[in-house]
């Protein structure tokens, strides 16, 4: 049990001398350290620190008096979370019903086989994230294909592998 001890007070010194930890922490203050603010804190600490590692979870539910499993639960219910460091570059596919009728689907296929991976997944050399989308609203641009949050409509399997055959070299 010292051991925890000494842990939990290791970490807590290492969060108030990493200046990130304060503006995570002035964010939850901000928002009165409320339980039901726990999106928003997390949407803030992943701008803050790029992704959501296990110490910022731990910190976030510790300041929120909320258990770690239940920070963790919303942190990977929700697809905009990431737990992973980001990748260089991202390309985000919407399957949404009006994409998907106009082939997104295949356009996913095709980029999964160029790049190595499956959707929700980063290259081993941190070049590219493939994500799927289930509608971000852009009906009328299908098949919309997100590229490092800019997006480009009524994409084709063959423009979307030239901008990722770019990004992987």
């Amino acid at each position: 049990m010292a051991d925890t001890a000494g842990a939990t007070t290791e970490a807590a010194e290492t969060a108030s001398a990493d200046p990130r930890y304060q503006a995570l922490d002035a964010t939850m203050k901000r928002r009165q350290y409320r339980h039901d603010a726990l999106i928003e804190v997390l949407h803030d600490a992943q701008g803050i620190f790029g992704y959501l590692t296990t110490d910022v979870l731990t910190f976030v539910g510790r300041q929120l008096q909320l258990p770690p499993s239940h920070v963790y639960g919303v942190a990977t219910f929700y697809h905009f979370f990431s737990l992973e460091p980001p990748a260089e570059h991202t390309c985000e596919v919407c399957l949404g019903t009006a994409c998907y009728a106009k082939g997104a689907s295949a356009l996913l296929a095709e980029v999964e086989r160029e790049a190595g991976i499956a959707a929700g997944d980063t290259t081993a050399d941190g070049k590219l994230t493939l994500k799927v989308s289930r509608c971000p609203g852009a009906c009328g641009m299908a098949p919309l294909v997100v590229y490092d949050e800019v997006a480009a409509g009524h994409e084709t399997a063959e423009s979307t592998l030239r901008r990722v055959k770019g990004w992987l070299g």
